[in-house]
């Protein structure tokens, strides 16, 4: 016996809208979104509908930010037609393509728009990637907002801004290739890098406190958070164990077991 097919429902721009505003998405503010188009669909105008629910849920004062760099370390990055990395999904790369969106020239580049986005987005190349001296450090410093939309804080680039804030003592070898004077170099540097799923023990912590709010975007689950609260919770729990987002040694997991033999690398 065969069973008809469910219809996913269809949500307009500005139902999304009024979802990311009983969220508690605020005008005037400044919103660094990671999302899952996946997860969120079907949205009218696609992609584009959900970037427009983003605008209107902030309005004309409020600053829209989303991760933007390269998905490459050998090839040098033009931020006018360099796409953006596959991992950060299809809204990402829709974004930065936008009329008056602005990019960051470096290949750690995120991309906003609204009256911050100039400052977030500028810079020269921050080494590591998420140093308080990059776009999610500027994001943390006029107390900005994180929204997860079909993602974990495993897609939470504000807790390795936590891990460099605490010290952490890992820092795996790695490059990344720019254009100087016409020709391209190689750039060595040291980065808090792991495979990231132990972020996910985030969640818990901001619930607990009363410090995440969540909801529906879409199809899709959704939290938003303050990224001082992030950086400030985490940081407490670095404290007690700097090793604290790395999964034990013995576990299997190559990226974290990278991550523990650099400290004595």
């Amino acid at each position: 016996m065969t069973h008809p097919q469910t219809t996913r429902k269809e949500f307009t721009p500005g139902e999304l809208a009024d979802q990311l505003r009983a969220l508690g998405v605020a005008p005037g503010g400044v919103l660094v979104v990671h999302t899952s188009f996946r997860a969120v669909r079907p949205v009218a105008g696609g992609p584009a509908g959900l970037i427009a629910a983003l605008r209107a849920a902030l309005g004309p004062r409020g600053t829209l930010v989303m991760p933007s760099w390269t998905g490459s370390d050998e090839e040098p990055f033009d931020p006018r037609t360099t796409p953006a990395s596959s991992d950060l999904g299809i809204v990402a790369d829709t974004f930065w393509r936008m009329p008056g969106v602005v990019r960051s020239e470096h290949p750690f580049a995120f991309a906003a728009i609204g009256p911050e986005a100039d400052a977030i987005t500028s810079g020269p190349l921050p080494l590591p990637p998420h140093v308080h001296d990059s776009p999610i450090g500027r994001v943390y410093d006029r107390d900005g907002h994180v929204l997860l939309v079909g993602v974990g804080h495993d897609a939470n680039t504000t807790l390795h801004l936590a891990e460099l804030l605490a010290g952490v003592p890992y820092g795996v070898p790695k490059h990344i290739t720019v254009q100087r004077d016409g020709r391209s170099v190689r750039v060595p540097y040291r980065e808090n890098d792991h495979c990231c799923l132990r972020f996910g023990v985030a969640d818990r912590w901001l619930r607990e406190r009363g410090l995440q709010t969540e909801g529906r975007v879409g199809h899709a689950d959704a939290r938003l958070v303050r990224s001082r609260d992030i950086v400030r919770v985490a940081l407490e729990f670095l404290e007690r164990d700097p090793l604290i987002f790395l999964h034990p040694a013995g576990e299997g997991c190559e990226e974290c077991d990278e991550a523990r033999s650099s400290m004595t690398g």
